[in-house]
């Protein structure tokens, strides 16, 4: 069994494990002494000691593979002069598809009318955090300590010292040619950390899956089943539709292939629900199996893991209709406007906050008018929701990678076209024409 398939194994047993282990603890036929096994033993010692190893060591990668991989995608393009356009170019299709994703939202929001039917039981109450300034935001892009920023993991801060570190090795001469020579072997010794992982990734899957569902089980979703399957509608829509057709416009790229080749990075993003931690693999899979050059994927992936969040926009614009439709305002062509806005522009705003998804659905609901309350209504199936926008949000990193990678001419397609190119095997060197 290939390891995708192992991967994909483990996240439908880890479901299913963590849903009946669910059922058993809340049956009255369970013995006390069954119940504590359950719970001490699995549920909070194995699974969840498992599950936070592993996302550990996923995050463990995080810094070193983005600072490596920038530099040298950096260096090798600093004398080109292409790095500006491949920077705006990049950031123009995460800025668009994070438009085209809200406004998605809305539209069938409107149309569904997930709170129409929904009654407000008491008062909700939720306290929102405040989002820093934007002339902050601005400022802490920029880093005064690298080294800090790497220990802190500022992934905007890193970008911008590797961006500016890679460009400096292009015009060092002599000595900038041995130094990128270190970063790409030390490229290398990163990705065969990544492999490791990845063979011990369906332990890992399975542990955090059924750690998960053995706390929710599924009866988080019955009580807003239509606001659940509304923004998992959408999500899916977005992500199968829109994407695929956005890579064949641009491209002219089989978006078969790419979903196909997504989905062991699928696994990782549902299992994880952080685009961050999944950024390894996202990286690993783009560069390898996509044949995505180092010096677009490189760059594209850390920051779309950083700032690409189109399915955060989706569940914002439906929970913005659906909090709407529970409290009974009527929302303005203005105000959809201005949901739009926002939460395109709250993409990048906010993009180091911690807990993001939140704090900029607040922001959301502050400037359409709307109680920020009413984000307490559906927190019970957010983090399940999280799980797949997040697969959402690296399906998009890897089709704006490919997008770009195809019109700088830093592909290679015969990679991109062979269903088992970079599977499960050691990296090929990829000779990839020059613009």
């Amino acid at each position: 069994m290939s390891l995708t398939n192992r991967i994909l194994l483990a996240m439908v047993v880890g479901v299913l494990t963590g849903s009946l282990l669910n059922l058993l603890l809340h049956s009255a036929a369970v013995s006390e002494g069954l119940r504590l096994f359950i719970t001490d033993f699995l549920i909070d010692g194995l699974f969840d000691v498992v599950g936070r190893i592993f996302i550990a060591s996923l995050k463990l990668l995080v810094v070193p593979l983005v600072l490596v991989s920038l530099i040298c995608g950096s260096s090798s393009l600093g004398d080109s002069a292409r790095m500006g356009p491949i920077a705006v170019k990049t950031l123009a299709f995460y800025l668009a598809t994070t438009a085209i994703a809200v406004s998605l939202a809305l539209f069938f929001a409107v149309l569904v009318g997930p709170g129409n039917q929904v009654e407000l039981v008491g008062e909700a109450s939720y306290r929102a955090t405040t989002p820093p300034p934007l002339a902050d935001v601005l400022v802490d892009i920029f880093p005064s300590n690298p080294f800090r920023a790497m220990a802190d993991g500022k992934m905007l801060q890193i970008i911008v010292f590797a961006l500016l570190f890679g460009y400096a090795i292009s015009h060092a001469g002599e000595q900038g040619r041995r130094i990128a020579s270190f970063f790409r072997d030390m490229e290398a010794v990163v990705m065969k950390m990544v492999e490791i992982l990845m063979a011990l990734a369906p332990y890992g899957v399975f542990a955090l899956l059924a750690r998960l569902f053995s706390d929710m089980g599924i009866s988080a979703i019955v009580d807003l089943a239509s606001y659940f399957f509304t923004v998992l509608a959408v999500l899916i829509f977005h992500a199968l539709v829109v994407y695929s057709l956005l890579l064949r416009i641009f491209s002219g790229l089989s978006p078969r292939m790419l979903l196909q080749k997504m989905r062991p990075v699928w696994a990782f993003a549902f299992s994880t629900a952080s685009s961050g931690a999944t950024l390894p693999i996202t990286l690993r899979t783009v560069e390898r199996r996509m044949g995505v050059h180092n010096s677009v994927a490189g760059f594209t992936i850390p920051l779309g893991a950083t700032i690409n969040m189109d399915g955060t926009a989706i569940m914002q614009g439906v929970a913005t209709v659906f909090i709407a439709q529970v409290y009974g305002v009527d929302l303005s062509a203005a105000a959809f406007l201005t949901v739009i806005l926002t939460a395109t522009l709250a993409s990048i705003g906010t993009a180091a906050v911690p807990g993001v998804g939140l704090i900029t659905l607040a922001m959301v609901l502050e400037q359409a008018g709307l109680p920020v309350e009413g984000i307490a209504l559906i927190i019970g199936v957010d983090r399940l929701l999280d799980m797949v926008r997040t697969a959402v949000n690296v399906t998009g990193d890897a089709t704006v990678s490919v997008i770009i990678g195809k019109t700088e001419n830093q592909i290679d397609e015969a990679v991109f076209l062979d269903p088992v190119a970079g599977q499960d095997g050691p990296r090929e060197e990829q000779v990839v024409p020059t613009a």
